[in-house]
Formats: C-alpha cells, sequence, structure tokens
C-alpha cells in the first residue's frame, strides 16, 4: 500500500472522528469509548498495512 493513501486515511479518518466528537451531542463515557474503538481499528489497520501483523481475515472470533 503507498504511503500516500495511508496518509489520506489517516487524514480522513481523524477528521470524520474530529467531526464526531464537536458535532454530536453525546456523553462523555461514549465519545471516549467511540475514540478507543477507533484509535485500536486504527492501529490493527496500520500494523496491517505495513505487514507487521500478519492477514486479519485469519483470525476467528467464535466458532
Amino acid at each position: 500500500m503507498p504511503l500516500i493513501n495511508v496518509v489520506i486515511v489517516l487524514i480522513v479518518v481523524g477528521v470524520l472522528l474530529w467531526l464526531v466528537n464537536n458535532y454530536l451531542p453525546m456523553d462523555g463515557k461514549i465519545k471516549s469509548i467511540l475514540n478507543a474503538v477507533v484509535v485500536i481499528c486504527v492501529v490493527l489497520w496500520l500494523l496491517q498495512a505495513f505487514g507487521v501483523l500478519g492477514s486479519l481475515s485469519t483470525i476467528r472470533v467464535g466458532k
């Protein structure tokens, strides 16, 4: 994956998260949970994009 695509995705995710945090009225706890989930997903995606983490398609939850 080209580096420019990674940068564009990070900018878009950051702007969307900023918009949600500033313009959607939510309880502070819900916002912090949402922020944590987004950060975890982005970190996992970055690890997979740079090849540190193997393919996420092999991870199975449940049976």
